[in-house]
């Protein structure tokens, strides 16, 4: 498997293949090195919620966006909340949430957009960032993937969104960004449970039983299963190697940092012409 994610900036890892195919599209994954917090933030905390000093997030962000030349004013952030509410963005939205928590989009785990000029945001510490594309429409969009979100299927809400929009599943490509692995999330039964009622019908599990009570689960297989129900061919879905939690010198990780760590940005846009 090829990486889709390659590093572009001491801040950010780019998904490569797509800029180099879609002109004009911007899209990538953050990692914690190169801002200017402090202390437990490690950095470039994105996160205005996990309580370090705002200022600090303020400044990432506006360090970030003069790397990407996307204006935080062009931002459009949303309160996640580990369900599966998904929002079409319009240029209305711009600013929401790029410089406070309060502005946020609510409740809100997905956003998708066919404006220019839009930069689509959501923050992680170790969830599936999903990103999705159909080229013949200009269709981006981004989801928050933690294990609720997951299990309650917000991949295929994406899909049956712009299922309705008129874009067939055979026209959508996704790609899925760094994320815990496999060997590093570990959870229990009542995890596995809500798994296992997805996931019944195939043949290799996602998950593997290490103890009593006690399995490896990896989000990125359960997704990518999710997405090629949902009518996604397999061929057009790409999955990053890339673990939060392995790699500790470049990404933030809830579970390895016990909770006390910042965040990482997914992004996705279309620049203006």
């Amino acid at each position: 498997m090829t990486e889709p994610f390659l590093l572009r900036e001491e801040e950010f890892y780019c998904l490569e293949g797509w800029m180099n195919k879609f002109p004009g599209l911007i899209a990538g994954f953050t990692t914690k090195n190169g801002g200017v917090s402090k202390g437990d933030y490690a950095s470039l905390n994105i996160g205005f919620h996990v309580g370090d000093n705002t200022e600090d997030v303020i400044a990432n962000r506006q360090n970030l966006a003069k790397k990407l030349s996307f204006p935080l004013t062009d931002w459009v952030c949303a309160e996640q909340t580990h369900e599966t509410k998904v929002e079409k963005v319009f240029p209305s939205d711009c600013g929401k949430g790029s410089k406070d928590y309060l502005t946020s989009l609510k409740a809100t785990d997905g956003l998708f957009t066919t404006e220019k000029q839009i930069l689509l945001t959501l923050c992680y510490a170790d969830c599936v960032p999903l990103y999705y594309i159909a080229p013949k429409y200009g269709m981006v969009g981004i989801a928050h993937a933690g294990w609720r979100g997951t299990v309650s299927g917000i991949a295929a809400s994406m899909i049956e969104s712009w299922n309705q929009a008129g874009i067939k599943s055979t026209d959508i490509h996704v790609a899925i960004g760094p994320a815990i692995c496999g060997e590093c999330y570990v959870v229990d039964n009542k995890i596995v449970k809500f798994v296992q009622k997805l996931v019944e019908d195939y043949d290799e599990k996602p998950y593997n039983l290490i103890s009593d009570g006690q399995y490896k689960l990896n989000l990125k297989q359960v997704n990518t299963e999710i997405l090629v129900k949902a009518g996604v061919p397999r061929e057009q879905i790409e999955i990053s190697t890339l673990c939060t939690s392995c790699e500790n010198d470049t990404f933030f990780s809830h579970r390895r940092d016990q909770g006390k760590t910042g965040r990482l940005m997914s992004f996705i846009g279309w620049k203006e012409e």
